[in-house]
Parts: structure tokens; sequence; C-alpha cells
């Protein structure tokens, strides 16, 4: 693992706090078969020009100035081992239940404008029909990669038949904390990732079917 895209990435709970020193702009298109089950979550993930950078510097073995497709590939495997243990900075839930994510395959790295872009796609473990609430959001647990949706549009669904509705939730970090105040102690601040409490922070998608 680089060592300096292993740390950014990694997040070293301990350093990171809950301030985020990684941003990616974000984008992700659920796919919904004709049957109202979930089939694939396609996620795209645009990084900052710092935080890519340091990629470019980390894996440019041939000292280019490029990331060509094999380092392109190193960085991409380096980013996948990283992500495994928080599950890809992905929260899927029925009404309020966790379900289980196959882990991507492989992710798909480029270079476009200074900036790192990633791809990938996950899949339910098991099928994932439009019943009750079905929510997924995306966000780093230690709160060191900031993953931001710029408008609602960025979290869109193929597929919805119209007795769906689709709302995108944004919470308010002030009012998350009062809300949780009792559950958010010293523990969340100095560890968040310990404490599986950041994902009341997340931008996530909700999915209801009458």
């Amino acid at each position: 693992m680089g060592t300096i895209l292993g740390a950014a990435l990694l997040a070293s709970t301990a350093a990171a706090g809950a301030h985020p020193h990684v941003f990616a702009e974000a984008k992700l298109d659920v796919e919904v078969d004709s049957g109202q089950t979930v089939k694939t979550l396609k996620h795209l993930w645009r990084f900052d020009e710092l935080f890519s950078s340091t990629v470019l510097m980390e894996f440019d073995k041939n000292a280019d100035l490029v990331l060509d497709a094999a380092e392109l590939d190193a960085a991409a495997l380096t980013i996948h081992a990283s992500l495994a243990e928080y599950n890809y900075f992905q929260m899927v839930t029925v009404d309020g239940e966790d379900v289980a994510m196959k882990p991507p395959a492989k992710l798909i790295a480029s270079y476009e404008n200074n900036q790192l872009v990633m791809q990938f796609e996950t899949h339910p473990k098991e099928a994932l029909p439009l019943t009750g609430k079905v929510s997924i959001g995306v966000y780093d647990p230690t709160f060191y990669t900031a993953i931001e949706f710029t408008d609602d549009d960025k979290m869109a669904v193929v597929g919805l038949q119209q007795r769906c509705s689709r709302a995108v939730i944004r919470p308010d970090a002030d009012t998350a904390i009062a809300q949780n105040q009792k559950r958010l102690t010293d523990a969340f601040f100095t560890d968040p990732a310990g404490t599986n409490l950041g994902k009341i922070f997340a931008t996530r998608l909700e999915l209801t079917c009458a």
C-alpha cells in the first residue's frame, strides 16, 4: 500500500478526528430492475486536486507526471484494499436494518483535469425489493474524506415506478448532534469510526414504494 494514499484513505482515526481532509464530488446511480428490486449501485467520485496530486506523486513510478494505465490500476487496487473495511463508504438499510452489499470486483481509476476519478459498482448480497423505506447513504465513517453530492440530481434512480417516491436527505449537522447528544461521547470525536455514528451526518437517498 502506498504510504501517502493509505494514510489519506484509511484515515488514521487518531489524526483525523472529525474533520475532513480529502474532498470528493460524488454521483450515485441506482438501477432498479423490472421487478422493482435494487440491482446495482454505480458510484463515481471525483477527488479534489490536492489529494489527486498526492496520488499522482505516489503512483507516477516513471516520473513523467502522467498516470498511465498500469499506474492507474495500481492506485485503484490500493484504494480498493483501503476501503474494504469501511464497506466502500456505503450504507444501505431497509426500515433501518442494515443490508449486506457485495464488495466491488474492482475499482476503475482515471485522471481528468488534474483530478482523480474513481468508479465502481456494487450489488446487494441478497435480493433487495423496494418494500418499506430503502435508504442508501455514502459517507466516510472516519470523517477524513468528505463525499459531497453537489445537487440532488447526483443521486439518481433508473427504473423507479411512479408508485415509488425518491427523496434526498441532507441532515443538518447541528440538528443531528442535538438529536443524538446522549450517544455522541468523547469517543466519537476521537474515533468516529469506532462508534458507527458517522451515518447520522450522511447524505442519503431514500426510496419508498406504496
